[in-house]
């Protein structure tokens, strides 16, 4: 199919009908039956949030100086965040675009300042969880860093001695979360502090799930470890204001404990024939209504505001933790801190977590699966507290199923994913995924009813499962017991 631009233009009205269109198929958000990816503070907050965005959706920070005003909004996200992370009178930061960048600019910091201290540096790296989230693996690739891996501890939360163990002269960052995203853990962020502060080291936390949740989880009297400012060795903090913070998409946060490692964010060249360029942040245009919608929504909130959406959130992981322990066959991965849920078949089920994520996409859940170990992730927010009687239902109903009819473990999706989380050759795994991104984003990418992962069967991982089936994934069973009964090949596993 070809698509070109029109050679006339199309009525708005007309335009408008067909993108609202373009949403028959999209996953179901407002209802509840989206478990990350959006986060919905009501029809109230999000119509206001539109209009607070479109008042600026043109203007851009690219220029502060031609914008006062969105240096005005930037400037008081920046100190009300720092002021919820409780950072003293010198903590600064800006905003960015996403956790993501947030992320990447942590590393880049900690890499560009470890580098004004030391001109011999030849290869620095980063210690980390293998929990952390997978935009330092990210940032390593972008910024030429080595990434070494911590091993977890049984409830999932970074072992120290281990992490202090890949410390050396040449690590420049470290890192940890809170909570991590796939259990919603808080790592010991205290013990970890000390260690930095003690090795003279940067330590960022990873809060860009947390960030704007933890803090009034605490005030509402929930047992909150330490993990922000008030842990001495916390040098940087990342808290997304688009996820709990219920902004729209497009902003997120990374503040410093001083400006002795902003400055090392900058980036200012005085030589391009266009002029004198300086940009706190990776982009160099910035959409003016992202930082405007940010400002409305933490204002329109208020601390009230947010206490209320936290305190809901949590009460709604709380039943889906106490339902889903009560399901025979089901256990929680680990006991949370924030509103996250992770859980997983028993291994005396015999049943595929797997199959029980395929069956509740038929009943239009969206399902996010995870590995190591495999198991369902629950993004909880507010908006989920009036669904979780009907998910709970629904998987006991799935879990029947599943039970009298086994063999759905070993077909379609569930033998993919399945498959995919057991291949020790990674490589195998990122070449499949490959295959589907360049369908994604190929030419055909614009073909109606277009799906990137379809009926092909000729990815590597299909053929696999097609043609071995059953006794690939026993033999693949086998030796995931074998590699976990082997320390020493855990750290190597997100590699």
């Amino acid at each position: 199919m070809s698509v070109t631009i029109p050679a006339r233009g199309v009525p708005h009205s007309e335009l408008l009908t067909q993108m609202a269109g373009f949403r028959d198929r999209d996953a179901d958000w407002k209802g509840g039956r989206v478990f990350s990816l959006v986060y919905y503070g009501g029809e109230q907050h999000h119509e206001f949030l539109q209009k607070a965005h479109n008042l600026y959706f043109a203007e851009n920070a690219l220029n502060p100086m031609a914008f006062a005003s969105l240096r005005r909004m930037e400037a008081e996200v920046v100190r009300m965040t720092a002021a919820m992370l409780n950072g003293g009178p010198e903590c600064v930061g800006t905003m960015t675009s996403g956790g993501t960048e947030s992320v990447l600019l942590s590393v880049k910091t900690a890499r560009d300042r470890a580098r004004s201290k030391n001109k011999s540096l030849k290869k620095p790296n980063l210690v980390v969880p293998e929990t952390i989230h997978v935009a330092f693996d990210k940032a390593a690739s972008y910024f030429g860093l080595e990434i070494r891996y911590a091993r977890v501890r049984g409830d999932m939360r970074a072992d120290v001695r281990d992490l202090e163990s890949l410390i050396d002269a040449s690590t420049v960052l470290v890192a940890a979360s809170a909570p991590q995203y796939p259990h919603g853990v808080v790592d010991p962020i205290e013990e970890i502090g000390r260690i930095a502060q003690r090795r003279k080291i940067p330590f960022h936390v990873d809060a860009c799930v947390g960030g704007f949740v933890l803090p009034w989880l605490e005030r509402l009297g929930e047992a909150i470890p330490p993990w922000d400012f008030r842990v001495p060795g916390v040098t940087s903090i990342s808290a997304d204001i688009h996820k709990y913070g219920l902004a729209p998409k497009g902003a997120s946060t990374i503040t410093y404990r001083d400006m002795s490692y902003l400055r090392h964010q900058f980036f200012v060249s005085t030589d391009w024939p266009g002029g004198i360029y300086a940009s706190p942040t990776m982009p160099g245009t910035r959409s003016g209504g992202a930082i405007s919608a940010a400002w409305g929504a933490m204002m329109a909130l208020g601390e009230e505001g947010y206490q209320h959406h936290a305190g809901e959130a949590m009460k709604a992981a709380r039943r889906l933790v106490d339902g889903l322990s009560a399901i025979d066959g089901i256990e929680i991965v680990a006991r949370p801190d924030a509103p996250i849920v992770a859980y997983k078949t028993t291994d005396q089920s015999g049943l595929n977590v797997f199959a029980l994520a395929d069956q509740l996409e038929d009943r239009d859940w969206s399902v996010d699966r995870m590995q190591s170990p495999n198991c369902i992730h629950l993004t909880v927010t507010s908006n989920h507290a009036r669904i979780v009687d009907e998910y709970l239902e629904d998987v006991r109903t799935a879990m029947h199923w599943l039970e009298t009819h086994p063999s759905l473990g070993s077909r379609g999706n569930a033998a993919m994913y399945g498959m995919m989380a057991k291949i020790p050759f990674r490589g195998m795994v990122k070449t499949s995924v490959l295959e589907i991104m360049e369908k994604m984003y190929g030419p055909h990418a614009a073909d109606p009813g277009f799906d990137p992962m379809g009926d092909d069967e000729d990815g590597a991982i299909m053929r696999l499962v097609k043609e071995y089936g059953g006794k690939a994934a026993s033999l693949l069973d086998r030796a995931e017991k074998i590699r976990d009964r082997l320390p020493f090949l855990e750290k190597k596993r997100r590699r």
